[in-house]
């Protein structure tokens, strides 16, 4: 598609499909032409975007200036020399988590990249990590897609998905109530005391900071185990032979935890050849888009040296994720002590299973042995 049809009406979907590069960043970039506003995309559509449909009206569904406000009173908690203060306390609860494995093999993503991440997000939001298990489920409703095209597998996502949000919703309402006049530094009460947001907005910010703090995570981890055994450098990662903060990034590029992007056109624009009207859905491919040969070398090998590496499986623009800096640090500290755990660690790559949402795997069994 990239070669023969990189700007592709899908009559199907009835929405555009980008997936060169440069396509894509300039759609994610221009955010007066190509707008995040879901509102604009209609009632059926606002509920079904292709990057997990829509959870309230968030710093993630709208444009500058509303955008600033939303985000900006809670961008410096997420910078990366502020959460290299939190950086001791991540370590202690990944140590946490590898002391709870036993025996000879473990699930990967259900003991370790799921947990790992939720307990994070849980802390900093200030909320108590015993209920990650429903965490999860809520994350797994808002993100899901139908495993078929039937109406009635749509119908039964939708029908999750409200639910999910409705509990979410009546959950955070409490909490912030209970904060409002509170003087934590857990981002709830950040939230609560802030005459930036009304309560309808510190919802949303609740619930999308507790979705995205953990689900691409959990993806981002699982994704680079399944790259770094499946290209035999888990070792070499381990002795330090292979950078591990580069190698990180490229499965970043290699197996982007978000696959793609919604934007709507505000304007009629010509891209790449093409007519787009206003009022068009956009799907920008970030997984094509990282795998660009006119952005990349070798874009189809994964090559954990690739310096520069300007993937964008974080977003670009002013929508630039605002959790990335705390994934990467995340993943740093979870496959140095991992790694430093477990003298021999392999994965098993036989009989892989996608998640129906994102870019990750069901499970991932991994056979161990704890050094002497």
């Amino acid at each position: 598609m990239r070669q023969e049809s990189p700007v592709h009406f899908d009559e199907q979907r009835e929405r555009w499909d980008l997936f060169r590069y440069d396509d894509v960043n300039r759609v994610l970039t221009d955010h007066d032409s190509f707008t995040s506003d879901r509102s604009q995309m209609g009632a059926e559509s606002a509920n079904d975007t292709e990057d997990g449909g829509s959870i309230l009206q968030t710093m993630i569904s709208v444009d500058p200036p509303e955008h600033n406000r939303l985000r900006g009173f809670v961008n410096e908690r997420f910078q990366p020399g502020t959460l290299r203060e939190y950086q001791p306390r991540i370590e202690e609860l990944t140590e946490a988590l590898l002391d709870q494995i036993d025996g000879t093999t473990f699930d990967f993503v259900d003991e370790f990249a799921v947990p790992l991440p939720v307990i994070v997000i849980a802390e900093l939001l200030g909320i108590p990590a015993e209920r990650r298990d429903q965490f999860k489920d809520w994350s797994d409703a808002l993100v899901a897609r139908p495993e078929d095209g039937s109406t009635a597998a749509v119908k039964q996502v939708r029908q999750r998905r409200q639910q999910a949000q409705q509990e979410m919703g009546r959950y955070f309402a409490t909490l912030l109530e209970e904060r409002q006049n509170g003087t934590g530094d857990d981002l709830i009460t950040l939230a609560a005391t802030t005459e930036e947001l009304t309560r309808k907005e510190q919802i949303g910010f609740c619930m999308l900071l507790l979705l995205a703090g953990n689900i691409t995570t959990t993806n981002l981890l699982t994704n680079a185990l399944w790259c770094f055994e499946e290209q035999e450098i888990t070792d070499a990662i381990r002795t330090g032979e292979i950078d591990r903060k580069q190698a990180i990034e490229e499965v970043l590029r290699y197996r982007s935890p978000i696959q793609s992007l919604d934007r709507i056109a505000v304007e009629d624009v010509e891209l790449n050849g093409q007519h787009i009207q206003a009022g068009d859905v956009i799907t920008g491919w970030l997984g094509a888009a990282n795998r660009d040969p006119e952005r990349f070398d070798a874009p189809e090998a994964f090559r954990p040296e690739r310096s520069p590496n300007r993937h964008i499986a974080f977003g670009t623009g002013v929508h630039y994720c605002l959790g990335a800096p705390l994934a990467r640090i995340e993943a740093d500290i979870a496959f140095e002590m991992l790694l430093d755990r477990f003298e021999t660690l392999e994965a098993d790559l036989t009989d892989l299973q996608p998640i129906h949402s994102l870019y990750g795997l069901e499970s991932l069994t991994c056979h161990y042995e704890v050094k002497s």
